[in-house]
């Protein structure tokens, strides 16, 4: 009976490990960082973290470090910020910097750490947010949108299924994850652990991965 045990012990180890594609720790989410003085403060040989953005809606590309080990490029996070705002009312804002080592982490989880990320929607104003909501019935979009408070992106990556890219944004148990699989995009946030799905069956599924079980809403939007 040990012997049983412990051969199939190592077959969900072995299983566990090409689901992330190596080891878990090589596509966790980093420590918080601190916001650099100037992008020469920035100590050199530390780990580099990249992101390359496609604004959809704008034409504007952008392939930037933003980050380097414990420490944020300024001038970078500034070039984000610009790329992520409400393009409706060119307003920018600070986004919550979490975010992206979110996006960061969840394109090493799909092993595509040089790949173009879609941007769908980044920051809403309270009126464009608002405009969305009663465009349509039922648009799916929150009243109290994680995408106000600077800290939601809705994403596309090309080359990778929109049902692919939910999962591996689950796998992480890191904030918000909707699912609009008649859109073709996913909404990430740093807020409070939940998912959802809106579009098609329009139907929520119980996400129980990592080490807290998700609260499931039902049509809430992203």
């Amino acid at each position: 009976m040990r012997m049983i045990r412990a051969a199939y012990a190592a077959v969900v180890a072995i299983c566990l490990v090409g689901l992330t594609g190596g080891t878990a720790r090589a596509t966790e989410l980093p420590a918080a960082g601190t916001m650099a003085a100037s992008d020469a403060a920035v100590a050199p040989g530390a780990k580099v973290y990249r992101l390359h953005l496609y604004q959809l809606h704008t034409g504007e590309s952008l392939d930037v470090v933003y980050r380097i080990g414990d420490e944020y490029l300024p001038s970078a996070v500034e070039k984000l910020n610009r790329l992520l705002r409400d393009y409706r009312t060119d307003t920018a804002t600070h986004y919550d910097l979490k975010e992206f080592d979110l996006l960061h982490t969840i394109m090493a989880r799909l092993g595509r750490q040089n790949g173009v990320i879609d941007i769908v929607c980044g920051y809403r104003t309270a009126e464009t947010n608002a405009f969305l909501r009663h465009g349509t019935a039922e648009s799916g979009v929150a009243e109290h949108s994680q995408h106000m408070e600077s800290r939601a992106i809705d994403i596309r990556v090309p080359g990778v299924s929109t049902a692919r890219l939910r999962d591996a944004a689950l796998s992480l148990d890191a904030g918000g994850v909707g699912y609009y699989p008649v859109s073709r995009f996913v909404h990430v946030d740093v807020g409070p652990v939940r998912t959802w799905s809106f579009g098609g069956a329009r139907t929520a599924r119980m996400h129980r991965g990592g080490r807290r079980h998700r609260a499931v809403l039902r049509h809430e939007g992203e």
